[in-house]
This record gives C-alpha cells, sequence and structure tokens, in this order.
C-alpha cells in the first residue's frame, strides 16, 4: 500500500471521526476529502489499515473508527505543533496576567485550558522541595508571635505564624531574617534547614534560642511542600462527552477525585521533541483511564505538570498547541512573579 496515501486515509478517518461523532465509511472519506483515488481504492486502503490495527469496525456499523494505535500512528505523524491564533494568544496573556497569586493563576489556567480545548483541565502545583528560596519574610504580630512567610522561584508561597518563647522587637526581628536570607537565599528549598543550621554559628549567645525557633518554623514550611496536589476544571465536558465511554465514566471522574493515578501518569509523561506529551488509551497504564488520552507539558523551572485530560476520540492537534502555549504563558509568569 502507499505509505503517504494510508497516512492521508488514517488521517482523514480520525478528522471526520473527532468532527462528526459517529463511525466514518469509505463513501463519506471519497466526498469530504481529495484523496484523488476511487471509492474501490479507499475501501482496499481501509481494509489495510484495519488489518494492520489502525482502525476498526464498532458493531453497529459500517463504518470505522480509529483505534488507540491509531490515533497514536496519526498523533505521531504530526511533525510539529501548530501555532495558536493570535485571539487565543491575546486571551491566555490577558487572563492569565490579572491574577493575584500562585492558587489565582492555577485556577485561571485550569478554567483557561478547559475552555480552550473543551477537555478537563489539570495543573500539577509546582513542587515545592526542587524550587529555590526567592524571600523569606518575618513579620511580628505580637510581642511573641511572628508570621513567616516563604516564597520560591516557583511561585509557591507558604506562611504560618509561629509562637517563639521570647519578645521580639522589630530591630531583632528583622536582623534574624535578614542573617536566614543571606544563607538562603537563592538555595534550593530542600536544603533550607541545613543553610539555617549554619546561621547559628554566626549569631549571638542571647539570640540563638529564639533563632532556632523562627528556623524550625520555617523548616516546616518547606516540608509543606503541595507537590501531590492537583487543581482541575471543566470536569463537566466529561459527561457531554458520555457516548464516548462504552462502558462507564465513572471511574475517569473516581481519578480524577483520587488524583493518585494521575500524578503517577503524569510524573511518568516526558514531553516528545514537539514539547509535549500524549498518552492515548492503553499507554496510560490505568484502568480507570483506558478509554482517556491525556496531553499534558511541564512547565516552570521544576517541571511540574499541566495538561487536559478526555476520551480518546478528541482533537489532537489543537489539543496539543493549546497545552503548549499555555504551558509557556504560565512558566513566563511564574518567572516574573
Amino acid at each position: 500500500m502507499n505509505e503517504p496515501r494510508k497516512l492521508e486515509v488514517l488521517r482523514a478517518i480520525v478528522d471526520d471521526y473527532v468532527h462528526y461523532r459517529e463511525p466514518v465509511g469509505s463513501k463519506a472519506l471519497v466526498e469530504r476529502h481529495r484523496l484523488g483515488v476511487s471509492s474501490a481504492t479507499i475501501r482496499n486502503d481501509m481494509a489495510t489499515l484495519e488489518d494492520e490495527g489502525l482502525i476498526m469496525a464498532p458493531h453497529t456499523s459500517a463504518g470505522r473508527v480509529p483505534t488507540d494505535k491509531g490515533y497514536r500512528v496519526f498523533v505521531d505523524q504530526l511533525s510539529t505543533v501548530r501555532p495558536l491564533s493570535a485571539a487565543e494568544r491575546h486571551a491566555i496573556q490577558s487572563l492569565l496576567e490579572g491574577a493575584d497569586d500562585l492558587d489565582d493563576v492555577l485556577e485561571r489556567t485550569v478554567r483557561l485550558l478547559s475552555h480552550l480545548t473543551n477537555q478537563v483541565a489539570v495543573v500539577q502545583y509546582p513542587q515545592l522541595g526542587r524550587a529555590h528560596v526567592r524571600h523569606i519574610e518575618a513579620v511580628g504580630l505580637a510581642p511573641r508571635q511572628v508570621l513567616l512567610v516563604l516564597i520560591a522561584d516557583s511561585g509557591t508561597v507558604e506562611q504560618r505564624v509561629v509562637t517563639v518563647g521570647e519578645d521580639l522587637d522589630l530591630d531583632r526581628l528583622a536582623f534574624l531574617r535578614q542573617s536566614f536570607l543571606a544563607s538562603a537565599g537563592g538555595q534550593p528549598v530542600g536544603q533550607l534547614g541545613a543553610n539555617l543550621a549554619s546561621v547559628m554559628d554566626t549569631l549571638l549567645p542571647e539570640d540563638k534560642a529564639v533563632a532556632a525557633e523562627l528556623a524550625a518554623g520555617l523548616g516546616a514550611l518547606a516540608a509543606s511542600s503541595r507537590e501531590d496536589r492537583i487543581v482541575t476544571a471543566g470536569t463537566a465536558y466529561l459527561a457531554r462527552s458520555n457516548s464516548d465511554f462504552l462502558l462507564s465514566i465513572s471511574p475517569v471522574l473516581e481519578a480524577l477525585e483520587e488524583q493518585v493515578v494521575l500524578l503517577r501518569l503524569l510524573s511518568e509523561m516526558a514531553s516528545d521533541p514537539r514539547g509535549v506529551a500524549v498518552a492515548i488509551g492503553h499507554e496510560t497504564a490505568a484502568d480507570s483511564l483506558l478509554e482517556t488520552s491525556v496531553v499534558a507539558t511541564g512547565y516552570g523551572r521544576d517541571d511540574a505538570k499541566i495538561g487536559i485530560l478526555g476520551p480518546t476520540r478528541m482533537d489532537y492537534p489543537a489539543s496539543m498547541a493549546a497545552v503548549r502555549a499555555v504551558a509557556r504563558y504560565l512558566s513566563k509568569i511564574l518567572a516574573g512573579s
């Protein structure tokens, strides 16, 4: 069989199935696409594609639909990811740049990505342990109460109130904060405890006890990473695609709620040279996600993941483009925050 034409026929079947939501026959291919061959030739090409496991015939129809293997061949032959339109890029930029903090940024991001793709959007919180310390703040709330704030270069902000064993005036608190920042600033958050411990040797004896209490509070902030948390939006799109799930969408909804399976999958997905990763059907290696596909990529300095999840019958070129573009804007905003 002519290899370029085989790919062209497969592409036409995928395009039609995604667009019309019904099995595709040879007659429809001839009418809708300029393939340059007869209907009989198309039927022969489709028979070959079926023999190779790239398309299959549902029991209730004479038409054909792509298999997981067919979608994989289709995705792999996309040499590049098309850029978004100017209007889409402007919408992304204007919405994300108005966010106030990391939580707001990520909430806006998943809503935007879900709207662009009509799929469930997911974003993993930056992994604090892999980030670097951008800033440390200490604010006296009362004579023995201090608000500690740890800001990472990933955009993550952690804070807590600690109670210390003695009164702290503003000058003394400012000195200790600056000592901590001088030692830990720009260093990995995971090394915060060791860096703060080294500060103790430089302090006067009367400052060491309260400094140790503050250091313990900052160490607790470093340990309170949200790396196992994801934010989702657009679950309602799954209900609208109910016909794409032969059994039930319940396992998919449970996987989204429990997050463990999805987090494992995201951590294992590595972007290809086009800047995205695609797991199709059985490639997700999770029974609950066998009828879904996930398109994802990394963002930010620690390569936390952002992506979309939906039925295997999805617009892969548009989804890949949207995921990559939103991830790039998100990385840019967090780098400047």
